[in-house]
């Protein structure tokens, strides 16, 4: 699994016409400064002809939590917090410290 996100990867398909096959879109990414984990992520994609973006956001495997903006405390306390049975630890949740609140106001 590769530690970027949806973003990043899609940003960097930016000048991609689709559809696209595999070959294209990783040649597009190397070409718009996409970075190594971004690249790695999409080397891991099916070898398939993808119609659009959307679909290339849902074949990309990134850490679950990437687009939950979650802070590195927000991290800790989802792993130290217990949660109910079956739910994944980057669901639980977590509310903000409240050093990070204040600096937000």
């Amino acid at each position: 699994m590769a530690h970027t996100d949806v973003q990043e990867i899609l940003r960097s398909l930016k000048d991609v016409d689709f559809p696209a096959d595999k070959d294209e879109l990783l040649r597009a990414a190397r070409t718009g400064g996409a970075s190594d984990e971004a690249i790695k992520a999409l080397r891991a994609i099916p070898q398939e002809r993808y119609d659009n973006r959307d679909e290339v956001a849902r074949s990309v495997r990134v850490d679950p939590d990437s687009d939950l903006g979650h802070s590195a405390s927000q991290h800790a306390e989802q792993a130290r917090k217990g949660g109910k049975p079956g739910l994944s630890q980057h669901l639980r949740d977590a509310p903000k410290p409240p050093v990070e609140d204040e600096l937000d106001r």
